[in-house]
């Protein structure tokens, strides 16, 4: 949960005007249509860029940034369109994901760069966005979905943003931007444009003097996380997810894997490549927070910790807490209902009764007003307007945190008959909200990447000093090794941990 806002993202997804040109894609040499020339690619991407930092947030890490940055310039170079003003951001997010704009800017996340392996991994990631860019493929995107009523920039940058923050979100996200169009249509590039993407990759490593194959690690990077993902749902008795990363926009990774094998074949001279950097990425990203941070909230179990807003809630038994930007939610074991948690903006109203006045705009409302673990607190049950004249009931507790900030519980789920079954749970979860503690905020400390040496007792002995539940998996797909995959860690070696 973070005080973010869609409003920013929805003001940068303006159409453009025109019905089009033609341009010489600079990768295959050939003319195409476009509803974007590169003067509006470059353009129309600056505006982008600063609503996905706003609604996404930049880590705050200059080492790491400048890092990246210098290896994405170092790629760019090499690549079909150089002569662009490229902009590399680590965005600060725990998801493995990675995505580009047109006009040259590329961002990954640090989820994504606690699983590479080495400088050369990461180079095979950011080459891959790179590629997109080059071969023009958001363009493309855009041109198709003008077709379908999209503009423009809602076409790339909608894409962009899905694949930044999950398939989840986007459904909501396309339904409101773009009239109904499928997200999965939005969200996706084609299976060609990914592919070449791979091989233009593969391509600009080799250009760069790291080894193509690269590419190929990648792609078991992310195979891993998928069967990491798999492992770990049929565990908990849940069903099997895509996931709400990078993955959920890309190919097969296995038809993927065979192909990406072939491109890099073809690239490779025969010659030694330059080192693949693994010690000098290890010794960047040591220190570099792993999973929640700080600024975001952090979930620890049962409970959700928001350091900087100063405040805490609990989970009841068998209830699972999803944190995102927009909001956190208690989710029962049904998952039909929640309780869902978030910051009421501060021109929203100084005060609970102005702010459901401004907010919920009530026909027909009553107030019961108490204290919430210290908290001023108003619960509020009535009616409002609904779409097309219908009556909507509502329901709401507004509490008022440290430094006056307003937080809204709202018990929410598929029907009435869901929430009410769920009452109990929600009821406690509501009962739980309160200003952190003294113990809360030592429980709230982020998790951090370390490196180092590989002990006798291999990762087993590290997993019984790691923080992480059940933390030997975690480790072993950190380090590449999980379900057997990668080369062997020997003792002394440098490894990855949390702590």
């Amino acid at each position: 949960m973070k005080t973010t806002s869609r409003a920013l993202l929805a003001a940068a997804l303006i159409a453009l005007a025109g019905c089009g040109s033609t341009v010489v894609n600079p990768v295959t040499g050939k003319e195409e249509r476009t509803v974007m020339d590169e003067a509006a690619e470059v353009s129309e991407g600056r505006k982008a860029h600063e609503a996905v930092i706003a609604e996404m947030g930049v880590y705050d890490n200059p080492r790491v940034q400048a890092y990246v940055n210098q290896l994405g310039q170092k790629l760019a170079a090499q690549s079909h369109r150089n002569q662009l003003k490229w902009t590399f951001t680590v965005l600060d997010s725990p998801d493995v994901n990675a995505f580009a704009l047109p006009g040259g800017y590329v961002y990954v996340t640090r989820g994504i760069m606690a699983y590479m392996d080495s400088e050369a991994d990461l180079a095979g990631v950011v080459g891959h966005e790179i590629g997109h860019v080059t071969a023009r493929h958001g363009a493309q995107r855009a041109t198709r979905q003008q077709q379908a009523g999209l503009g423009v920039l809602a076409a790339t940058v909608l894409g962009a943003v899905l694949e930044g923050s999950g398939v989840a979100g986007a459904g909501q996200l396309a339904s409101e931007l773009s009239q109904g169009v499928a997200a999965g249509y939005v969200a996706r590039y084609s299976r060609e444009q990914e592919l070449q993407a791979d091989t233009l990759g593969a391509e600009y490593l080799a250009r760069t003097g790291y080894d193509p194959q690269n590419m190929v690690d990648v792609i078991g990077v992310l195979k891993s996380q998928e069967r990491f993902a798999a492992d770990r749902a049929r565990a908990e008795g849940k069903a099997v997810n895509s996931g709400a990363d990078w993955l959920a926009s890309h190919p097969s990774n296995d038809q993927r894997l065979a192909e990406i094998t072939r491109a890099a074949a073809r690239y490779r001279t025969g010659g030694t490549y330059a080192d693949d950097g693994r010690a000098r990425y290890l010794q960047v990203i040591d220190g570099m927070t792993f999973g929640d941070s700080r600024e975001q909230g952090v979930v620890r179990g049962r409970d959700f910790f928001h350091e900087p807003m100063g405040v805490a809630i609990t989970a009841p038994g068998g209830f699972t807490i999803r944190n995102s930007p927009e909001a956190v939610l208690l989710v029962n074991t049904a998952g039909d209902a929640a309780l869902v948690t978030r910051l009421i903006p501060p021109n929203a109203g100084s005060s609970h009764d102005e702010v459901v006045r401004n907010v919920f705009k009530p026909t027909q409302v009553r107030a019961e007003r108490f204290t919430l673990n210290g908290l001023q607190a108003t619960r509020y049950a009535g009616t409002r307007g609904g779409a097309q004249g219908a009556v909507q009931n509502f329901e709401v507790t507004l509490v008022t945190g440290p430094d006056r900030r307003i937080f809204a519980l709202l018990p929410a789920g598929r029907d009435a008959a869901a929430v009410q079954r769920a009452r109990a749970g929600l009821r406690q979860a509501e009962e739980s909200f309160r200003p952190m503690s003294a113990g809360d905020r030592s429980a709230a400390r982020p998790w951090r990447l370390r490196t180092v040496a590989m002990p006798a007792g291999g990762l087993s002995e590290l997993a019984r000093r790691s923080p992480l539940p059940n933390a030997e998996p975690w480790l072993q797909l950190i380090n590449g090794v999980y379900a057997g995959g990668g080369p062997a860690l020997r003792p002394g070696q440098p490894v990855k941990i949390v702590e």
